[in-house]
């Protein structure tokens, strides 16, 4: 098979080329690939002339999207992620290429829904969520214009951790490493998560199958931790006691407000908001039946968090390629 990834110099892009080592791959992202240089061309989804692809390829992947918290202006979340697909389906109409697998996102649920499942109704809560529902739909509207002999596979990962990456998993597991940490509420809320490796072995697979129709998938690696059970899982595997007690949550929100307006005033950005606050003391636990009813994951989630664990804290690397996310 050949294989356009579009957007693959990023986290699970790079971890996605790796594992589908063997396969001819070509990969188009707006920077250059930290270890795929050879089969990288810059290009940017907002410009339909930069996704230069030809009728060989089989499957596209399409990972590129706008997803920080703090993206200004908000309008550049619905020119990538809705804009930006709508170039790539043209692009593929154009050539004929049926196969496409889009990584959407869990936050098209919104906040503490009852363990979603891919038919729940959407309700996202920020940009992000609501740019990343609005390109499902141009997708399905792709697909209902000329079914035949389409495959679409839409993966809603919940938030994806991992060697090398630099987002709030990483800043969460940072804070309790160096013993810095202050749990903010009760702790009993669940937190849905995802390995990277994981993923990617799940998007593999899909290429594999290349099964035709519409197909939505949550990733979720299961069970869920409640944020409790986190914390416990990596004060054993780093050996170490952190104090008990926690921040009220009202008081955890009106912190995040404060860096909100410093942030505003100062036109900084900092690890703590509003938003971060909020999402942190909700629950984020997703229905994850459907994928796993068909697909075996290579590790459990403990074994990703310990292999997280050992490569950032434990045997740290001093030729650190590192990827910036939530």
């Amino acid at each position: 098979m050949k294989i356009a990834i579009i957007g693959g110099s990023g986290f699970v892009g790079s971890f996605l080329i790796k594992e589908l080592e063997g396969e001819q791959i070509l990969n188009i992202d707006k920077n250059p690939s930290p270890f795929y240089q050879s089969f990288t061309t810059i290009g940017n989804v907002l410009n339909k002339k930069d996704i230069i692809l030809d009728d060989s390829i089989d499957t596209v992947v399409l990972l590129a999207a706008e997803h920080r918290d703090d993206i200004s202006p908000t309008s550049l979340y619905y020119d990538v992620n809705v804009g930006g697909t709508q170039n790539v389906l043209e692009v593929m109409d154009s050539l004929g290429i049926k196969n496409l697998v889009f990584t959407s996102s869990v936050a098209i649920y919104g906040l503490n829904k009852d363990n979603p499942t891919e038919v729940h109704p959407e309700d996202p809560f920020n940009h992000y969520g609501k740019s990343k529902w609005q390109a499902e739909q141009v997708i399905k509207e792709w697909f209902d214009s000329d079914p035949e002999g389409k495959s679409v596979t839409i993966v809603r990962p919940t938030v994806i951790f991992g060697e090398r990456n630099r987002g709030n998993v990483y800043n969460l597991l940072k804070q309790i490493a160096s013993k810095k940490f202050m749990l903010i509420g009760s702790g009993t809320n669940k937190k849905s998560m995802a390995y990277v490796g994981n993923v990617v072995a799940f998007i593999h697979e899909r290429i594999s199958q290349r099964e035709l129709g519409f197909h939505i998938f949550n990733y979720v690696d299961k069970p869920d931790f409640t944020m409790l059970e986190l914390i416990e899982a990596i004060e054993d595997r780093m050996n170490i006691t952190l104090p008990k007690g926690s921040v009220p949550y009202s008081l955890g929100m009106l912190g995040g407000y404060v860096f909100d307006l410093i942030a505003f005033l100062t036109r900084k950005k900092f690890s703590i908001s509003s938003v971060r606050v909020k999402k942190f003391c909700a629950t984020t636990q997703f229905d994850a039946e459907k994928v796993h009813s068909g697909f075996q994951a290579p590790y459990t989630l403990k074994e990703g968090l310990n292999r997280t664990l050992e490569h950032e804290f434990l045997q740290k690397k001093k030729d650190e390629v590192l990827f910036y996310s939530e």
